[in-house]
Order: structure tokens, then C-alpha cells, then sequence
């Protein structure tokens, strides 16, 4: 589950640029939150099971006027502690052509595929400053 703080733009990030599709959406005005499952649907026909992976984007009410309120991506230090979560992933079938299309929708990075010593990944941020790793579908692993 991923914090979000703007809920249409993330939606919109993860739909729009990662090609997810938007599942099931569970509004608790009591609870004052609103849930957004979006999915990849597995398609490996050699599986007895059908698993669907999903991530859960939750919005609490009030947290995009409360100056107060503090988002934690994971990946920032918070007083010298790196948190538990790092970051989603995602293959496609040609990297540069990928960041090459999502740059050009607005997507910012961290990590270019030509930038550091990993050549065959990047990092992209989501709205909320998730990293979103984008990996070569073809990366060999030693």
C-alpha cells in the first residue's frame, strides 16, 4: 500500500504511464480514506492459479491541506534512518524507449538508464516521489 496525497494524479501515473488498470476503488468516508487497486493481470497460462498482482493506493482526507503532515517515500533518510520500503518495478521491452516516452509525459527521475554503473535500469519518481524502478525486460542477471 502506497500513501498518496493527490489521488487523481497518481491514479493517472500509474494507469497512464504504467499501463495498470484501475480494479476496484473502496471508499470509508468514516474512516476518511479512500483506497484505489490497480492491477497487472497475470497472464501465464501454464498457472493453476490465477494470482493478480495489485498495488493499493490509499488517500487520507485532509492530509493535501495539512501542512503538518509528513508523507515517508522510503527512500528518504528520516533522522538518519533509511526506512524499510524501497521501491516498485516494473520490465518493459525497451528501456530508453520507455524513458524516453515517460520523460516526455512529464515523468522525472532519479536514475537514467545512461546515468551510474547500471546501464539497464532507471528510476523513475511516481507523483508522490515513490521510486519506480523501469527494468530491461532482456537484463541478464549474474
Amino acid at each position: 500500500m502506497l500513501r498518496v496525497k493527490d489521488p487523481e494524479k497518481s491514479v493517472k501515473f500509474y494507469r497512464d504511464i504504467l499501463g495498470m488498470n484501475l480494479c476496484r476503488t473502496f471508499d470509508m468516508p468514516k474512516g476518511k480514506f479512500c483506497n484505489y487497486f490497480l492491477t497487472h493481470a497475470a497472464t501465464d497460462s501454464q498457472m493453476k492459479q490465477v494470482f493478480e498482482p495489485v498495488i493499493e493506493l490509499t488517500h487520507n482526507y485532509g492530509t493535501e491541506d495539512d501542512k503538518d503532515f509528513k508523507y515517508h517515500n522510503g527512500n528518504d533518510e528520516d533522522n538518519g534512518a533509511i526506512r524499510g520500503f524501497g521501491h516498485t518495478g516494473f520490465l518493459v521491452d525497451d528501456l530508453d524507449a520507455a524513458c524516453e516516452w515517460m520523460e516526455q509525459q512529464g515523468v522525472t527521475f532519479k536514475k537514467k538508464p545512461k546515468e551510474g554503473m547500471m546501464r539497464n535500469l532507471a528510476f523513475a519518481y511516481d507523483p508522490d516521489g515513490y521510486w519506480v524502478e523501469i527494468i530491461d525486460r532482456g537484463m541478464k542477471i549474474k
